[in-house]
Formats: C-alpha cells, sequence, structure tokens
C-alpha cells in the first residue's frame, strides 16, 4: 500500500486514466447539501486565497491494461461530485453561458478529467459510475439524449451548472480553486486487505449504510469476474426486491437466522460474524438472501396471487408493523417449500391484522411485540417438533399468550373499541380503522386512503366538535354528558369529502343539504342517511352496529390444538410482571438457553456472560464505594462489604440475599448500563 498526499487534478489528469467504481460499490448518493458544502468550501478557497484545501482521501486499486484503471475502493462520491462540478463548468462555456479569461480553459477541463479524445463512444468517458449511475452519466455528455432527472448525478450536475451563473466567483478563480483540493491518495497493490483497509477508513460526505459495508464484504475479495457476475445474479435483484433498503431487510434476515434484534447501527457487524461462523460459501449465502429478498417483496409490494391478502400487506404497511416482517419471512418460506398453501398464508396474515389492531385498541403496550414475532415460528414447531398443522399451532400460540402479549377477547375489545376516542388517535390508526370499517366484505371497496392522501376525503363529527344552540337543543338537556362521552367516539365518526360544507349544521341539514349524508355512496353513511335526529339513541345504536362490523372483520381465531406437553410461561426481562413467587426452570440469552432452575443462579450466570463482554461496567461499580448510582449498593470489590456475597470474579462481588423482584430490578438496570436489550434475556417459569 502507498499512501501520499496529492493535488486531485494531479490525481484525475491524464488522458489514459480510467477511475472504475466496482460494482459492489453503492451507487452515488450525494445530496444538493452535500454539493453545496463543496461549492461553498471552492469559494472560501478563493476568497480566502488558500494554497490549499483538504479533501478527503481516495484509495484504489491500480491495474494496468489497455487503460491506466484505478478502481474506486473509497471516495466515489467525492471523485464523481467533482466530475459533475468540471463538467457543469465545461458545459456553461461550450454553450457561451460564460466565457472563461483563459481562452481554452473549457478544452482542458474536458480533454484532461473528462475524456479520453482518442477514444469512442463510451469509452471516451474516465469516470465509469456503477451500473444504474452509468447511464445516467452518460447522458449528460450527450447533447443529444435527454437527462435522467430523477437520478443524483443529473440533479447534482444542475445544482451546479445553476449555481456557477450566480457568479459568486469567475471560472477560472473556481477552477484554481478546484487545482488546490488536497487528497490523500491510497493505492492498494496485490498484498493488501481492501477489506481491512476499507472497515478502518473514516472518510468524509455520507456515510455508507449498513447494506452498503455487508455488499462490500461479500463481493470485495472476490475476482473481478466474480464480482459482476455476483452482483448482476444475486445482488442487484435483492436491491431491486428490498426497494433498495437493502440495511433493514438484512436486520430482518439476521434475525430469522439468529433469532436475535440487532440495533440498525450493529448490522453490518452482526452480518459480517454470522457468515464467519456459519463458514456458508459466498454463492451459497447471496441465493438465500435473494430466496428471502423475493419473500420481503411480497412483504413490501403485496405480490401474491391473492387479491385479499394483497391488501392486508398493503395496510400493515400503512400501519408501518414491520416488526411482524421475520416471522412473516419464515411464514412465506414454507409456503415456497409447499409446508402450507397461500389460503393459510392468508389466514395468518389476517389473524396477525386482527391481534394487533385489538392490542392497539384496548392499548396494550407494544415493546413486547419484537419478541413475541422474533419466537414465534420457534414456539409454533416446538409444540410437536413439526411444521404439520401449522395455522392451528399458530392460533394456539396467540390465544395462549397472557398478560402484554395477550390477545384480548371479544368482551374486552367490544368494550375498548366502543370507549376508545377513536379520533384522538394517530392519524395512521384512526384511517386504517374508517377504511376497514367502510370496505369490509365488498367488492366496491373505495380507495379510502388515496382520497385521504389527496385531500378529498377527511374525517367527520356527525355531532360536531363545537356545538350551536340548535345541536345543545337536539342533543337534549343531557347535553353536556352526551357530548363529552360520545364526541370522539367511533360511533360519532364518518368519512366525507364535504366536510367544510357540513361545518356545525344541524344533522338534518347535514342530511339533506347538497352531496349531505342522504345522498352519499358510501357504506359509512348508508345507516345515518335514514336518521331523523341525532341524540343518545342513535350513538347507541350505531355503536352497537359499528360493534358487530368490528367482531367480524377483526375476528377471534378459533382452534381445537393442543400441546401434547404442558407448555412453560414464557416471558423477557423487559415484561412488566410480577416475578415473585414464580418459580425458574431455565432461561435463555441471545437465545442459547441455560438450565438454570434458580432466581441468583441465572442472575450469576447472566451477569459472567455479560462481564465476560465488557469488565467496565461492573468494576466501575464495584469501586464506586455505593455513590453515584443506585446499582452500586448491590456490587463491591470486598465480599465483606456485602450481606451475602456472590463472586462473579476475582474482585467483583454481587449482593444476593434480595427478592426476586429486586433482582429484576437490579437486572434492568444492568442491562441499561450495558447497553444490552432485555428483549435477549427470556425466563421460562412452571405454569
Amino acid at each position: 500500500m502507498k499512501g501520499s498526499e496529492t493535488k486531485l487534478v494531479s490525481y484525475m489528469q491524464g488522458s489514459d486514466k480510467r477511475f472504475i467504481i466496482p460494482v459492489y460499490q453503492r451507487n452515488y448518493d450525494w445530496k444538493t447539501e452535500n454539493c453545496k458544502q463543496l461549492f461553498d468550501d471552492l469559494i472560501k478557497v478563493v476568497k480566502r486565497r488558500q494554497n490549499s484545501h483538504f479533501f478527503g482521501s481516495i484509495v484504489s486499486v491500480h491495474n494496468d491494461g489497455e487503460f491506466n484503471e484505478y478502481l474506486v475502493i473509497d471516495g466515489q462520491q467525492r471523485l464523481t461530485t467533482i466530475s459533475l462540478l468540471l463538467l457543469a463548468m465545461y458545459k456553461l462555456m461550450k454553450n457561451g453561458i460564460l466565457i472563461p479569461v483563459k481562452a481554452n480553459l473549457a478544452e482542458k477541463i474536458y480533454k484532461t478529467y473528462l475524456i479520453d479524445e482518442w477514444q469512442d463512444d463510451d469509452t471516451r468517458i474516465k469516470l465509469k459510475p456503477v451500473k444504474n449511475d452509468r447511464n445516467a452519466f452518460r447522458k449528460l455528455f450527450d447533447e443529444e439524449s435527454e437527462y435522467l432527472p430523477d437520478s443524483n448525478l443529473t440533479i447534482n450536475y444542475n445544482y451546479f451548472y445553476s449555481r456557477i451563473q450566480n457568479k459568486e466567483v469567475t471560472l477560472d478563480e473556481l477552477y484554481d480553486a478546484v487545482t488546490k483540493l488536497e487528497i490523500i491518495n491510497i493505492t492498494l497493490n496485490q498484498d493488501d486487505n481492501p477489506q481491512l483497509i476499507f472497515e478502518s477508513l473514516n472518510s468524509t460526505g455520507v456515510a455508507l449504510s449498513e447494506g452498503d459495508k455487508i455488499r462490500n464484504f461479500i463481493l470485495m475479495g472476490l475476482s473481478a469476474r466474480q464480482q459482476n457476475d455476483f452482483y448482476e445474479k444475486y445482488w442487484h435483484k435483492i436491491e431491486l426486491c428490498t426497494d433498495y433498503n437493502v440495511s433493514m431487510f438484512i436486520r430482518d434476515y439476521l434475525r430469522v437466522k439468529q433469532q436475535s434484534i440487532n440495533a440498525m447501527s450493529m448490522v453490518y457487524f452482526s452480518f459480517k460474524a454470522f457468515v464467519e461462523e456459519s463458514g456458508t460459501e459466498i454463492e451459497a449465502l447471496l441465493q438465500d438472501l435473494l430466496n428471502y429478498a423475493k419473500w420481503y417483496e411480497t412483504l413490501l409490494k403485496g405480490n401474491t396471487a391473492d387479491k385479499e391478502l394483497n391488501s392486508c400487506i398493503y395496510r400493515l404497511n400503512r400501519l408501518e408493523t414491520t416488526v411482524i416482517r421475520p416471522f412473516f419471512l419464515e411464514v412465506l418460506r414454507l409456503q415456497s417449500a409447499n409446508k402450507i398453501s397461500l389460503d393459510d398464508v392468508k389466514e395468518i396474515f389476517l389473524y396477525t391484522e386482527s391481534y394487533l389492531f385489538r392490542r392497539t385498541i384496548c392499548n396494550i403496550p407494544t415493546n413486547g411485540l419484537n419478541g413475541i414475532f422474533l419466537m414465534l415460528h420457534r414456539e409454533i414447531i416446538r409444540y410437536d417438533g413439526t411444521e404439520s398443522s401449522y395455522v392451528n399451532k399458530f392460533k394456539y400460540a396467540l390465544l395462549s399468550k397472557s398478560d402484554r402479549g395477550k390477545f384480548p377477547d371479544n368482551t374486552e375489545f367490544v368494550e375498548a373499541f366502543r370507549a376508545r376516542h377513536v379520533y384522538q388517535m394517530n392519524r395512521k390508526n384512526k384511517i386504517y380503522i374508517l377504511e376497514r370499517l367502510e370496505n369490509y366484505g365488498t367488492v366496491e371497496a373505495q380507495n379510502v386512503y388515496s382520497q385521504f392522501d389527496n385531500g378529498t376525503y377527511s374525517i367527520e363529527h356527525i355531532m360536531p366538535q363545537h356545538l350551536t344552540p340548535a345541536w345543545i337543543k337536539e342533543l337534549g338537556e343531557n347535553y353536556k354528558e352526551i357530548y363529552d362521552k360520545w364526541l370522539h367516539r367511533i360511533a360519532n365518526l364518518t368519512l366525507t369529502g364535504y366536510n367544510a360544507e357540513y361545518s356545525n349544521k344541524p344533522f338534518m341539514e347535514k342530511r339533506n343539504v347538497k352531496n349531505g349524508f342522504a345522498s352519499s355512496h358510501l357504506y359509512l353513511n348508508n345507516w345515518i342517511s335514514k336518521q331523523e335526529h341525532w341524540g343518545l339513541a342513535e350513538l347507541e345504536a350505531r355503536s352497537r352496529i359499528l360493534e358487530e362490523r368490528a367482531l367480524a372483520i377483526w375476528s377471534l381465531p378459533v382452534t381445537e390444538f393442543k400441546p401434547v406437553e404442558k407448555q412453560m410461561d414464557c416471558y423477557a426481562l423487559d415484561d412488566d410482571i410480577d416475578f415473585n413467587g414464580r418459580s425458574l426452570i431455565q432461561f435463555s440469552y441471545k437465545n442459547t438457553v441455560h438450565g438454570v432452575g434458580s432466581w441468583i443462579g441465572m442472575v450469576e450466570e447472566v451477569l459472567k456472560i455479560l462481564h465476560a463482554e465488557d469488565r467496565s461496567v461492573l468494576v466501575k461499580l464495584a469501586y464506586s464505594e455505593g455513590e453515584g448510582s443506585d446499582l452500586a449498593a448491590y456490587v463491591s470489590n470486598r465480599a465483606e462489604a456485602l450481606r451475602n456475597a456472590l463472586q462473579i470474579d476475582n474482585d467483583i462481588f454481587i449482593e444476593k440475599s434480595n427478592s426476586t423482584s429486586t433482582k429484576i430490578s437490579m437486572l434492568r438496570k444492568l442491562f441499561k448500563a450495558y447497553g444490552a436489550n432485555e428483549e435477549d434475556l427470556v425466563f421460562y417459569l412452571k405454569k
């Protein structure tokens, strides 16, 4: 490896040079704000008469051949952006819009940094971006082609083309500023490891996504031919299937494979460890990723052969329920293997939708859902060790959950549905509720979502939010009680495209006015249009109608499946239940089961695991002498400082004479101190 400080223009100049962006690199993604910062910096170079300005590093592999080629491992964003700036300068001069002092400046820029005048067609252009960007870049050179307007290259080129015309500096001054950009030019040889160097770089600009890092990790060590083959055959298809959000996809892929929850910032390192530990061959890994990416595409786009299932997927995406995707990936895998049918898949998806919505209406906290859906497939298989009768076991698994994991029954759901102030829920939830109530059970569905998105539909309070004398008379002597109780409930809400016309008009005017309830084509307004009055009786009657419809839409599953063996209760550390008096059978941490049958034994083993990963936490607590943290009272470097000491390390002791609830509280605080995920620690208890 050779590294030296040099001018960027020195690195770029030479008609025979070619700068190749390898296919494993990300697409060009500098934004306008990045280009603005660069241009502002160049202005400062001119105004302050600076001799140089550091522009980061460029790491490349030099290949001799027909052309003097440099494979750009890092720095493509900067190199591409400067090329766009120089091209914009050249075009402004060529088109006669701006005239430089130096008569040959346009030709110098074009032939020194942008093209090789001795070559024909595409080989003339010195910079070769990755596939999706190459066409956009080529069109910027071609006077007869239309630019690709949605490409970042075109957007940034247009920014430079426009801003240069502001004449904040002259073209000559701008070019001189570019020549003062300095880089660290790092050229690798055959003995260097590009991946290790790539990982250690701390370059400026837009940070690589976790997906970018993973692509580089997979492809970088391969030959140039394999890189191109695998990119075309696998990786580019993975990008398309995941709508280019590869980072989120691989996070869910790892949840399936590792049964653990990773922070987004740790996805690359977790994936790298997963690959290295599994020893999977690269092509087999890419094939597996592509298989899951195709199922992931189904979860994003609802591209199945069943319209009802596609609609369910669309609704779940509108609700942003990404927590269920790892489980759904396994369900789609089973369908792909012909182990369950498409109808089975639809049933699972619809009951999952019911489960999530009933919990939302009943205001059950969502922080346990990650763990539930992470482990759900394994839980279903664990009942009898097979994938047979999968749907029935799925139903049993959800119905058997309690506390924060429970599936609300019909009584609890109806009571909550009746009393919930739906209008005060967040926008996505209340639109979802009205869409389902409107479209359930009909093939003549209204596109409620798009009508809300374009501003046509809005939510109408039948009894208005601001009572007029006419409405006070309509409601009767108990108007205040009725108003306070029913205003934002579902019984008083409907859809309309004429909210402004309705305003606070009396009920009969709302019903009979042009485009009023009586002429509405919406299901939700059908019953309303037949009423002669709107008061407590009508509100209660409509509430009962909508409650019955809700029970049909968000139904409770029924199954006769019963596991052969009595199951244990299963809770994670973050579950809000009272563990006092409960008997621990075993626990698992990061999906490794430990056969420890006592609470203190569990605490000892968990702390030893955490301490092995990071010694600093317990050491700091042990030597704090009880100051600065309520945890310090339970940890010491001396056994005699505690009532009943349990040794974790040579000089680390914890207090073990305390209640189960105190142990749980201590663990939660320690997990926070370690930055560990409470959902990774799961307790298995006697029923």
